[in-house]
């Protein structure tokens, strides 16, 4: 059962933890090859826009960016003059296919009509001109994201005949593993097995080609419970494609993911294929843990914790936890304020595994604090970030498994799949132990 906490005199974010939307919609075009974005903003928007490119590890050489660079007069008098000749310099020097042109914050106190100016200036562009806004005011990062979808639809072509056995993968940068490459290298490895074919991806990598043809794909996969479904439901509303598997947890965790990789199978027809998977990988599991790491479940038994993170990752976790780990879930916070679909999840999970556990949505940092103070836990999961909540709140134990972590990152690993499942039991695992070694021992005595 869902008991949803309620904050008092939080009216006003005291410590955000989620960037803004110009963040959301800057990681949807930054996914996407041969385009540039004008940004109209002050040059500090800029390092936002950069974050999203670095969110996708885009080389330099591949990021064509420009930004008005907007000062208090331009705020007082206006800037629209200023934006047409910036778009004009960048089609010249870029070269690029579409030019994204990005409202912010301060565009919007302008008022700056950007898909009239587009509109006007679109006859003398050779760039295709694309108007987004994107100011601030209007939403986190995660309602940003949608934004920036939203602008890809009208690019989209109608296709009447679906390709069978293809899918769209939608929002695999929403997952805050910090290398959710591997997350979403896992989903087309496994999506291959069965003989199911990626047509977009939306979008990572993507070219403004694929976009066009996305129409043509038979089934949508959302990759987060944090954004998207907006964006699945004008797809399939328009172009006739239903979202896939859009009732069930992310394969976070064993059960989950034996439970997502059947019902793709039954989903295309490869019920056989999907079969051998689960067993390889629930054998690969078992073979892992008898060798290694057995011995380590009976200590979590009846650990009380505080699971804080986003509904990608942190939905899974609840059935991991509890059933895999058994550990008790006192307190979950989302980051996001999750998809419809994914409270809906959220609920039969928590119902089906007969907890009744608090649950807050669209945290801030005062908020997880709060939280955390007025709940007994033994220990918290979270990023390296909420690691040091645990440690002011008292919490001996917390396991840095999210973004943003202390963790030395150098190798891509997967927090999907059966690997993803060792993966995370392996940063449990050694948080563990860090946490019972003393911090008073003087280093000089070890010499």
């Amino acid at each position: 059962m869902l008991e949803q906490l309620k904050f008092e005199n939080c009216n006003h974010s005291r410590d955000p933890i989620v960037s803004c939307a110009l963040e959301g919609v800057a990681s949807v075009i930054a996914g996407i090859q041969d385009v540039s974005i004008v940004i109209h903003s002050p040059q500090g928007c800029a390092a936002t826009v950069a974050a999203a490119y670095d969110a996708h590890e885009t080389d330099f050489t591949k990021r064509k960016v420009a930004c008005t660079r907007l000062f208090e007069s331009d705020i007082i008098m206006g800037a629209s003059e200023k934006l047409m000749d910036l778009i004009r310099q960048a089609d010249k020097s870029f070269g690029a296919s579409v030019l994204f042109i990005v409202g912010t914050c301060s565009a919007d106190i302008i008022g700056e009509n950007l898909e009239g100016i587009c509109a006007e200036m679109q006859p003398e562009i050779n760039a295709k001109l694309i108007p987004v806004t994107a100011g601030g005011f209007r939403g986190n990062s995660y309602e940003g994201m949608e934004m920036g979808l939203a602008a890809l639809l009208p690019i989209i072509r109608k296709h009447e005949t679906k390709k069978e056995k293809t899918v769209n993968l939608i929002a695999p940068q929403a997952n805050l593993n910090p290398t959710w490459f591997a997350d979403f290298h896992w989903v087309r490895e496994v999506l291959g097995k069965l003989g199911v074919e990626v047509q977009t991806v939306f979008s990572h990598d993507t070219s403004m080609a694929q976009i066009e043809a996305a129409g043509a794909a038979s089934g949508n996969l959302l990759l987060s419970h944090d954004t998207g479904h907006g964006f699945v439901q004008k797809l399939e509303k328009t172009h006739g494609i239903p979202l896939l598997l859009g009732d069930l947890p992310l394969p976070v965790g064993v059960k989950n993911t034996s439970r997502w990789i059947r019902a793709l199978g039954e989903q295309f027809g490869a019920q056989e294929a999907a079969e051998k998977l689960v067993e390889e990988g629930e054998g690969q599991v078992l073979d892992v843990l008898r060798r290694r790491a057995l011995m380590l479940i009976p200590r979590y038994r009846n650990c009380k914790v505080v699971l804080s993170a986003d509904g990608t990752i942190g939905l899974g976790l609840v059935r991991m936890v509890f059933e895999e780990l058994e550990m008790i879930p006192e307190l979950l916070l989302f980051r996001s304020a999750l998809t419809p679909a994914a409270r809906e999840i959220l609920e039969r999970e928590l119902d089906d595994l007969g907890l009744k556990t608090k649950v807050a949505f669209a945290v801030d940092g005062y908020q997880i604090k709060k939280a955390v103070n007025e709940v007994q836990a033994d220990a918290m999961i979270g990023s390296s970030w909420e690691k040091y909540i645990a440690e002011e709140a008292g919490i001996k134990i917390a396991f840095d498994l999210l973004s943003p972590s202390n963790r030395e990152v150098y190798v891509d690993r997967p927090y999907f799949g059966y690997e993803g499942a060792l993966n995370i039991l392996e940063v449990f695992a050694n948080d563990w132990e860090r946490a019972f070694r003393s911090k008073a021992i003087d280093p000089a005595l070890c010499d």
